[in-house]
């Protein structure tokens, strides 16, 4: 196949996998989500309607949310109204129970209680408040994999050079979910403290076995803590019952909220283990410095500290208001249908090779790919005219 031929046909796919029809003149973005309209999501117009609440160009298709999720319109009102409230009334706006709500939803949609979460500014923040805070000492080790995004990888190398840890990788197996369990279990030590494992990894887009490897890691007294940038919002899961300890998130990706927002799960049990290392206001529960007395806030609070971009936490409540009103089964069924879509229609292009899982059920709706003779830059920059 000719390389001009070879961006039409990949080109074409790609459209082909975006949501089909949304031009149509009767689906219009909506401002409240009381205005969502009784829709069967098995019904394409569904899904037209749903792509109307973008303000993504129509002549392209999207398909960056694993780097940046597009916001939809909802999320982008409720941060400008907020911002136009803030500055009229000169207020600080620091209201507990808009974070209660926000939390709460979020709380929802992951599994897990809102006293668990902390608002962090994206997932890179989250890793570098649990690595920071994991209690580690010189000599103690850490698994993780040859497949980290730069987020989970400099910060546990900061801790390695401050504090002496060994740091312990393995090459994640595309091809079996048990393959993985077994290469972690075999570099636990009698040292080893901590596993630091993506829920889906940025390089192939596959989904490891992370209740699996709690069960493992606890039955070896270890700490699991989980990147979760790739999945959270993706498709549904439930953190109380995948057993990790801790677990990071952005807000900004498949969750489609502003830019810069993000969450920490902190699992109770592990508040007082997972120490906060970066605090000030709203991190204390009580605090006096002339008797040389802190109390923490009881709950995953603790981690938070200072002032804070207050419509960008409203856009996020936005952000996850429209995602339950989508359903998060619906949503991972249409992530689904989307990528095999992508998936099959690659294998039909000459020079392709699919790096993501053959098996649906290993792979998320992020799907990597690479071509014999072209160079990824080069590849893009077609993609991208």
């Amino acid at each position: 196949m000719k390389r001009k031929d070879f961006f039409k046909t990949v080109f074409g796919t790609f459209a082909a996998a975006n949501i089909p029809g949304f031009n149509s003149p009767n689906d219009h973005p909506i401002r409240s989500l009381e205005r969502w309209p009784t829709i069967d999501p098995a019904d394409e117009r569904f899904w037209r309607f749903v792509r109307a609440q973008f303000p993504l160009a129509n002549d392209r298709a999207y398909l960056n949310t694993g780097g940046l999720g597009a916001s939809p319109y909802v999320v982008i009102d409720a941060v400008k109204m907020k911002m136009d409230e803030l500055e009229k009334v000169s207020e600080t706006g620091h209201t507990d129970e808009i974070w209660k709500e926000i939390k709460g939803g979020a709380a929802q949609l992951l599994g897990c209680e809102a006293e668990e979460l902390a608002f962090t500014r994206n997932t890179t923040e989250g890793i570098n408040i649990a690595c920071n805070g994991f209690p580690l000492r010189r000599g103690d080790e850490i698994i993780t994999t040859t497949h980290e995004h730069v987020g989970n990888s400099i910060p546990w190398l900061a801790v390695k050079m401050r504090e002496g840890i060994v740091i312990k990788l393995f090459e994640p197996s595309t091809t079996s979910a048990q393959e993985n369990i077994d290469r972690i279990q075999k570099l636990i030590t009698k040292k080893t403290r901590l596993i630091s494992i993506p829920h889906a990894t940025t390089t192939t887009g596959q989904i490891l076995p992370i209740k699996e490897i709690s069960r493992l890691a606890a039955s070896k007294n270890v700490w699991l803590f989980v990147d979760g940038a790739q999945t959270a919002g993706m498709f549904p899961f439930d953190l109380h019952d995948l057993g990790c300890d801790a677990f990071a998130t952005s807000g900004h990706k498949w969750l489609l909220g502003p830019k810069e927002t993000g969450l920490l799960y902190v699992k109770k049990e592990m508040l007082d283990t997972i120490q906060a290392r970066f605090v000030g206001a709203y991190s204390d529960n009580g605090f006096d410095l002339v008797k040389g007395t802190l109390n923490f806030h009881p709950s995953a609070q603790r981690y938070e500290y200072g002032t804070v971009n207050i419509p960008m936490r409203v856009g996020l409540g936005a952000a996850i208001s429209f995602l339950q009103k989508i359903g998060m089964e619906n949503v991972w069924r249409r992530d689904q249908a989307l990528s095999t879509y992508l998936f099959n229609g690659l294998h039909q292009i000459p020079g392709i090779s699919i790096l993501s899982p053959v098996n649906e059920a290993e792979r998320s709706a992020m799907i990597t790919f690479r071509h014999e003779k072209l160079q990824f830059p080069e590849l893009q920059r077609h993609l991208s005219t």
